[in-house]
């Protein structure tokens, strides 16, 4: 067992096949970590790795962690019960610490080893939960991740005509299916594929999206709630 009492079974049997990457927003992660462990905060993950590269596991994989919350990816409605959930030290506007991330490359490759989990099922909890949550936030290094093939990026040829509609359709096929607002789709979606971009739905949001559709379409799993 856990350090944290704040976990329960994985429903329907469901397996880990999924895995949510946070940040704690918290200054020191002792604190996080031990909020985590609070019973009274009925909120838990599976490890916390602090700036020094430190991990602890606070819930076994097996189990059920509470760090999703409210959400859903792809048909996917219950996050809690298909994903392991990592939290990441960080105050949420400063970069994260080099031994943190060096830990992180260490301990995701074992976590998508021992799951069958593919790259593309390693998202960000603003990915689930897109206008409600923004981290691991800008300042994340997807781009180490995708080096490691611990993670996808799009590789469109140029961009598109800006179709809204299509975006959202798109969104839908890569697993963004907790909101339909274009608005609130692209600022999730710009959080993990194009940071620090700002401005209104484009051509290059557009193509990064159709590009990550036709590579990684969510019902490719043949998933189920």
């Amino acid at each position: 067992m856990g350090l944290s009492p704040n976990f329960g079974e994985r429903r329907a049997g469901a397996v880990p096949d999924i895995v949510v990457i946070h940040y704690t927003a918290m200054l020191d992660w002792t604190r996080a970590r031990d909020w985590l462990c609070n019973p009274q905060a009925e909120v838990s993950a599976h490890y916390i790795i602090s700036p020094q590269g430190q991990v602890e596991r606070l819930v076994e994989e097996a189990d059920r962690a509470w760090h999703a919350g409210a959400g859903a990816w792809g048909d996917i409605t219950d996050v809690n019960s298909r994903s392991i959930g990592i939290e990441l030290s960080n105050d949420g506007s400063s970069p994260f610490a080099a031994p943190l991330m060096d830990s992180l490359c260490a301990l995701l490759p074992r976590i998508m080893a021992r799951w069958a989990i593919p790259a593309e099922r390693v998202i960000c909890h603003s990915d689930l939960a897109p206008g409600r949550k923004i981290d691991p936030g800008a300042r994340f290094d997807w781009a180490r991740l995708v080096r490691g093939g611990m993670a996808v990026q799009a590789e469109p040829g140029e961009a598109v005509e800006v179709d809204a509609a299509v975006f959202v359709r798109d969104m839908k096929a890569i697993g963004y299916t907790a909101s339909e607002d274009v608005d609130v789709l692209l600022s999730a979606f710009r959080l993990r594929h194009r940071q620090g971009h700002v401005g209104p739905l484009d051509g290059w949001d557009c193509a990064i999206a159709a590009d990550l559709a036709r590579r990684f379409p969510i019902a490719q799993f043949g998933l189920t709630s």
